[in-house]
């Protein structure tokens, strides 16, 4: 082992470093003393020089650091300073629009890089959704027109045109978020870095003038995070509808459906008619309605539940086919699937059945969902997570009600013509604690039966099914079946597990009809608030005679949201119902998503 020095002749070794008081090495501290020599100079050489100017920051890099609060505020101001100089007007009375942002591709795809056509000058707008700049003679728009189509504007300061503001007034008060015209040509750019590639540069709008047509006061949300508080979403549907293109897609998609039913039912000969929202008598439905007043003849009203009654009424009036696409009204639980208010299509067609209208479903739904999709094939994704492989094609699978009950609950039910009593009711009770389906009060038979058929019927119907021939206690509008008594001529249509369309041969006997409505009396007195009223007018029209007659009504809503792949209602009502209640309080970053209303007053803002 080698020997080692004594500790006292490395401390001698050691010199003091005056700034620090440590004890270092001789090279150490030469090192240290050198490099605060060079320190000073630079310090003194800093001093000496002449103060270097602040960055330049646009104004539009420092509004990025704004709150929303401020941001409405500061943007607002300077609105209405161009409102009052009219230096710009901010908001024109009109822009002439003459050319179509979805024909840009097809009519000048066919240029290269750099190549231009100024032949023609085109008028385009939108709203910016993205503004970039490279340098300060050059500015580059991402715009949305034309219902959503996307396009780039390209500005140069050496393309204005005689007699436009100049390059800094038609640019320096646009923001993101605001609607613009644009007047230029058609081209395609020719970035380096592209070329160099062997790629073509971007189809783009060569403005030589851009108008303000109407500013965007708020921050638009970020571009990268998005719009997605879904609460915030349905409260602010015009944001929801500006920032996701989806959620627009998913509205277009509902127009597409809404034409193609009206146009198949315009073509099979039906009339399309409108009845009244407001009745006397909520009837047509097994539903709990809302209620009204109507002042001028001091008389309670509901609003409808069903266009059923008025528009079979129509049939007796020498109406052969008839049709209707409207809301209803049901004072019900809101959930996923159901809204307070919700469309949909019904229509009467004389002298069919409700074998005609399984047909005739069939043949409407795969049409529409070819004709909107290219394919019979479609996939739905539950709230779970779950997807489903839906098969529209028809044949579509039939179950009939009764029979399929007793096979899953193992049970053989009292004869179908005295499924009414008292004693079948109690059948059913044990029944249900037999298979451990629980039936909120009143267990009423009616109601018992359609909690058993959702649970074992319902549950196993992914692809297209008709649930078909329900008791006539639960069908107090349809005709009785003409083969097998207690049992009616009726089909019910489900599709991922949720009903879509209801159907029945329609009952055109007066005298049965009123002991329908009488039973459904009885079970509004057992205190089901769903159960119908005895409608004395409708009753009335079938003593003047209604041919035989089948009618359908169908739930658009709930086809919508399958075919566009939306397990909530809420995402295919523009507006949906929200409670007030629900509104939380956000934080300022939240706002800038949600798109806050700030509290500001148009006199704070003219100071």
């Amino acid at each position: 082992m080698a020997d080692q020095a004594p500790p006292s002749d490395q401390v001698a070794n050691l010199h003091l470093d005056e700034v620090t008081g440590e004890r270092v090495s001789k090279s150490e501290l030469k090192k240290r003393q050198k490099q605060r020599e060079r320190d000073a100079k630079k310090q003194e050489k800093a001093a000496a020089a002449p103060p270097k100017p602040a960055k330049k920051l646009t104004a539009e890099a420092d509004e990025k650091e704004l709150t929303p609060n401020q941001y409405f505020e500061i943007r607002s101001r300077a609105i209405t300073k161009l409102i009052e100089t009219k230096d710009p007007y901010p908001y024109p009375h009109k822009f002439n629009r003459d050319y179509d942002l979805n024909n840009l591709v097809k009519e000048y795809g066919h240029l290269k890089s750099g190549e231009h056509d100024k032949s023609r000058t085109l008028r385009v707008a939108g709203r910016i959704y993205n503004k970039r700049a490279s340098g300060s003679k050059l500015l580059f728009y991402d715009i949305r027109g034309n219902n959503g189509v996307k396009a780039q504007i390209m500005c140069q300061a050496q393309e204005v045109r005689d007699g436009a503001p100049s390059f800094e007034k038609q640019h320096d008060h646009i923001r993101r978020g605001d609607i613009i015209g644009i007047i230029g040509y058609a081209g395609r750019t020719a970035p380096k870095t592209k070329i160099e590639k062997g790629e073509e540069g971007e189809l783009s709008i060569f403005a030589t003038e851009v108008i303000l047509l109407s500013p965007c006061l708020h921050q638009l949300p970020d571009e990268y995070y998005g719009f997605k508080d879904q609460e915030q979403r349905y409260r602010k549907r015009y944001l929801d509808l500006i920032m996701n293109p989806k959620t627009a897609h998913t509205y277009r998609t509902r127009t597409k459906i809404i034409k193609y039913i009206r146009n198949y039912l315009d073509t099979a000969g039906f009339e399309e008619v409108e009845t009244p929202i407001l009745n006397k008598i909520a009837g047509g439905a097994t539903a709990k309605p809302f209620e009204s007043h109507l002042n001028d003849y001091n008389m309670d009203v509901f609003l409808r539940i069903a266009p059923e009654l008025p528009l079979k009424m129509l049939i007796v009036g020498e109406y052969d086919k008839v049709y209707e696409i409207g809301r209803l009204f049901r004072n019900e639980g809101a959930d996923l699937t159901h809204n307070p208010e919700f469309t949909t299509c019904e229509f009467y067609e004389a002298y069919a059945d409700f074998n005609d209208l399984m047909k005739r479903t069939e043949e409407l739904v795969s049409g529409l969902v070819k004709q909107l999709t290219g394919s019979y094939t479609t996939a739905f994704t539950t709230q779970h997570g779950e997807t489903y492989t839906v098969n529209w094609e028809a044949p579509w699978r039939r179950v009939e009600m009764i029979p399929a009950l007793e096979e899953a609950t193992g049970e053989k039910f009292p004869p179908n013509d005295q499924l009414h009593t008292d004693e079948s009711r109690e059948f059913l009770k044990g029944v249900l604690n037999k298979v451990n389906v629980v039936c909120p009060e009143p267990q009423t038979t009616a109601r018992m039966l359609d909690r058993l058929t959702g649970e074992f019927i319902e549950e196993t119907a992914v692809n297209p099914t008709f649930i078909t021939e329900h008791p006539k206690i639960m069908s107090p509008l349809a005709k009785d079946h003409r083969s097998k008594p207690g049992l009616t001529e009726r089909f019910e249509a489900f599709v991922c597990k949720k009903e879509i369309a209801n159907a029945y041969t329609e009952l055109n006997q007066p005298f049965e009809q009123r002991l329908r409505f009488e039973e459904q009396a009885h079970q509004k007195a057992q205190g089901d608030d769903e159960a119908q009223m005895i409608d004395e007018t409708f009753l009335n029209a079938l003593e003047y005679g209604l041919p035989p007659t089948a009618g359908w009504g169908l739930g658009i809503d709930r086809l919508v949201m399958f075919l566009t792949n939306n397990y909530s209602i809420k995402e295919v009502l523009l507006f949906p119902f929200m409670n007030p209640e629900q509104k939380k309080e956000k934080h300022l970053i939240d706002e800038a998503a949600a798109g806050e209303q700030p509290q500001v007053h148009l006199e704070e803002i003219r100071k």
